[in-house]
């Protein structure tokens, strides 16, 4: 093809700019919980993410992905003239990072694979035709934002009133905390080497059944377990600091689980989502190399190092904003309930992971909040924030599906000069 070189360095520089995007919103609110309960500060939460999210999305991101995220369009409607996939993922992934740029300045909590989703649909739609969509598909999705908050939002509540009937509405909070905390921490380790194993490593080709998955889950809890065990023993502990809030040393002991639930997240996070950005990179570089549409497409070691650093950047330059929405602008969290959040959060990753139902990372850590906060009476809600988050969700679709179809002709009219597609 004549412009490979523009389509190779165009792909790379969007690759970048959606993996931007994925850091400075998705990582943001993922990280969100832990800053919000001040388990972990800005920096540390920056500190962890680029660790943890590197390693999941450098390590775990996937040797092959499908070319078409999510089965939303047929390929074969464009085997004839591949290069208007290309200005079709170009423009996809310019549209997504342009939305998620102008979401994280707001400091709205979006979802990546929607801004993707929606973006893919647009293009498609006008680009290819209206038959090339799996609408079907595309209602699944759809389905997702009330699917996936739900969920996770009544888990949250169902937690954190444990952790409130066990521990914080007792006698004796702190021993009850000792007492119980570790169990918590067991259900930690369970739950995030389960989204990990589920739907991290699936990229891998890792061929570990079910139950073996559940095994090393268990396994999993029990070290985890432990090592929390041990950190909770090395706290100091002063009564002294109980006078002004009751669990402030209650609080410190949930800090300890914070830590564990953000790095599991992170760790889950990047190795799925960073396919948001490296998706389409490796479809344009697929279609350069052969020249022809596959519906599979080999994922080169720099595409994923290239979606790895963009997704720190994201979080290290801009993540800020989306994190203090979600962490303190929804409703006050304290440890206790940023754990209760978490863990739904995840436990609802799993959930879907085995069941099959479409969920955004986003949606769902929200709900999570939001069943927190309710589980305190909604007046504990900031419902302003709440609405404008809503109305941001409904948008993204048709905002990346608009701003794909603007670029899409762009890059058409800059670059094509084949017969009309």
């Amino acid at each position: 093809m004549e412009f490979d070189i523009w389509y190779l360095g165009l792909a790379a520089a969007f690759g970048l700019f959606m993996a931007w995007g994925i850091g400075a919103n998705d990582v943001a609110n993922a990280m969100a919980t832990s800053v919000g309960s001040r388990a972990l500060t800005i920096k540390q939460a920056i500190l962890v993410a680029a660790v943890f999210e590197f390693a999941g999305a450098f390590m775990a991101g996937g040797q092959v992905t499908s070319t078409i995220r999510k089965g939303i369009i047929d390929a074969s409607q464009v085997e004839d003239n591949p290069e208007l996939l290309i200005f079709g993922m170009l423009a996809a992934l310019l549209a997504a990072a342009v939305w998620l740029l102008i979401a994280s300045r707001k400091g709205w909590p979006v979802s990546t694979t929607h801004s993707i989703v929606g973006a893919i649909v647009g293009f498609a739609a006008v680009g290819i035709g209206v038959e090339s969509v799996h609408w079907s598909k595309v209602a699944e999705i759809a389905a997702s934002w009330v699917v996936s908050p739900m969920l996770s939002g009544v888990l949250a509540f169902f937690i954190f009133m444990s952790v409130q009937k066990l521990i914080l509405s007792t006698e004796d909070p702190l021993g009850n905390a000792r007492k119980y905390v570790p169990f918590y921490i067991f259900a930690v380790g369970f739950i995030l080497a389960l989204v990990t194993l589920l739907k991290g490593l699936k990229h891998i080709g890792l061929d570990i059944t079910p139950a073996q998955s559940v095994m090393i889950a268990l396994a999993s809890g029990v070290v985890t377990m432990l090592i929390g065990i041990f950190l909770i023993k090395r706290l100091k502990i002063d009564p002294d600091e109980d006078a002004e809030f009751r669990f402030t040393n209650v609080e410190k002991i949930f800090g300890v689980l914070m830590i564990f639930t953000a790095c599991g997240m992170a760790f889950a996070h990047g190795s799925n989502d960073v396919a948001n950005a490296v998706g389409p990179v490796a479809a344009i570089v697929s279609i350069v190399k052969t020249g022809a549409v596959a519906q599979q497409s080999a994922l080169s070691t720099w595409i994923l190092l290239l979606g790895g650093i963009g997704i720190v950047l994201g979080l290290a330059t801009y993540g800020w904003r989306v994190i203090k929405t979600v962490g303190r602008s929804i409703t006050e969290l304290t440890p206790s309930r940023g754990f209760a959040a978490e863990l739904a959060a995840a436990s609802t990753v799993v959930i879907a992971s085995g069941t099959g139902i479409p969920i955004s990372t986003t949606h769902t850590l929200v709900g999570a909040v939001l069943g927190v906060g309710i589980a305190r009476g909604i007046g504990a809600l900031n419902l302003r924030v709440v609405r404008n988050i809503m109305l941001s969700w409904v948008v993204t679709l048709p905002a990346g599906g608009i701003l794909a179809i603007l670029f899409f002709f762009l890059f058409k009219g800059i670059f094509y000069n084949g017969p009309v597609g």
